[in-house]
This record gives structure tokens, sequence and C-alpha cells, in this order.
């Protein structure tokens, strides 16, 4: 089994939020709070942060006011990702996948590992945990669950639940080639004080939107996996 490192890899674009976009513009976003603890050191915050896993959440997307032109709420898919965090010596990091070069759907894209949440998933936490395991061959048994970030919509029809899970620093992930070219991890503090994050906008089907955009070395991650860590860092008080 295969350890993810620090190490970069190349560049690629959101798995569940995968439409194409004309970009149109970016702006710089200032983070006037910045977190600079290892965020799992105080994880009883962390966890205060975040919805209960006893209620899985059921209200609204908090992007609908973005998409409601081209979304009905209640013809969204199921969909849940892991959003797996782990101590390292350097601080806390976050483990992300990119998806293989030669995929016909979503090639290249950086991602959570996660997908649909199927018949047989008990829940959203069944089905992260579920795709986590199929995707990069992590032990659930390896995940301590936390709590849910908000429901997220995608373009592509989706409604996301991500699970915050702490992983342990001797996990183990193994991709599967049919799906994932690679694991990495980056650190978390940039990501979620809005270090090289930028607002863009594109036209999509007939008007300008907007979508977070990062670059972490190579990685540009953005649209679903980027506005995920927008709504962390905002739950926990950073000014994104």
């Amino acid at each position: 089994m295969w350890r993810p490192s620090s190490a970069y890899g190349a560049e690629g674009r959101n798995e569940i939020d995968g439409a194409e976009l004309r970009d149109n513009a970016s702006m710089a976003t200032p983070a006037p709070f910045r977190l600079t603890m290892d965020l799992l050191d105080d994880a009883a915050s962390l966890q205060r942060a975040l919805l209960p896993l006893s209620r899985e959440p059921s209200g609204p997307v908090w992007n609908l006011d973005e998409l409601s032109d081209i979304i009905d709420p209640a013809s969204l898919v199921g969909a849940a990702v892991l959003v797996g965090l782990v101590s390292r010596p350097q601080g806390t990091q976050v483990l992300l996948t990119r998806r293989n070069d030669s995929l016909q759907h979503h090639a290249g894209q950086v991602s959570f590992p996660g997908g649909r949440i199927d018949p047989g998933d008990r829940c959203a936490l069944d089905a992260a945990l579920r795709e986590a395991f199929e995707e990069v061959a992590l032990s659930p048994d390896s995940v301590a669950p936390m709590g849910f970030l908000d429901p997220y919509a995608t373009i592509t029809g989706f409604r996301v639940l991500p699970v915050v899970a702490r992983l342990p620093a001797d996990y183990r992930v193994e991709p599967n080639p049919d799906e994932v070219a690679e694991a990495f991890e980056v650190p978390l503090a940039p990501l979620l004080n809005g270090e090289q994050l930028v607002m863009r906008s594109g036209e999509y089907r007939g008007r300008t939107r907007g979508y977070w955009e990062y670059h972490v070395g190579p990685h540009r991650i953005w649209g679903a996996t980027a506005a995920m860590l927008v709504n962390l860092a905002r739950r926990l008080g950073t000014d994104i």
C-alpha cells in the first residue's frame, strides 16, 4: 500500500462539478482573519464548527442562488465526499485525489474522494466511506468522522454532502488506476486563509457565474472542491 506524500502532481480540475466555464475574470481574495495553528490540535473547536453527524443536513444547498435558474433542488442526486484531514509535523494536511487522465468524464480533475449515494448506502457517511475505499482503498476503520459541511449543489445536478474526518498519521491508500491517477496531501491552513485563492467568473448557460479556484503548486483546485474548502474556512471564522 502506498502512502500519499505532500509532493505536488499534475494540474487537474474538480471531479463532480466538472462542466466547462469560459473564464472571464479573476480577483484576489483578502483574508483578514488567519488560521495559524494546526487545526487538528484543537479538534473540539473544529467539531463545533461542523454540522453534527447525528443529524444529516436536510436543508437547502448553500449555493442555490448561483444555480437557481438551471437546477431543480428537488431533483438533485445525492452524493457525498470525504474531506480527510491528517496531522503532520508541518501542520494539518488534507487528502485529495486526481482522476485518471484517460477517463471520458472529468479527466485529470482534482477532488475529494467521493461520489453518488447508492441505494445500498445507509446514509451519506456510508457513501463517502465506500467511495473512498473504492477509489483509493482507504480503510473505513481508519477514518474518524467529525461532522458535515453544508450541502452543496453542482451544476451537473448533484447535492453533495461533505464529511469532514480525521485520518491517522499512518493511514495508507492505493489509488484504483481505473479511476484515480494519484492521491496526495496539501497543507490546509493556506487554503483556509485564502492564499492562492481567486474568485473567477465564466459564462455558462446564458449568464455569468462565479466560482472559486485555488492554485497549489501545479494543482488547480476549482469548482465544487474549492467551494467546499471555502465553506469549511467560513465555518471556522475566516473571512474569505
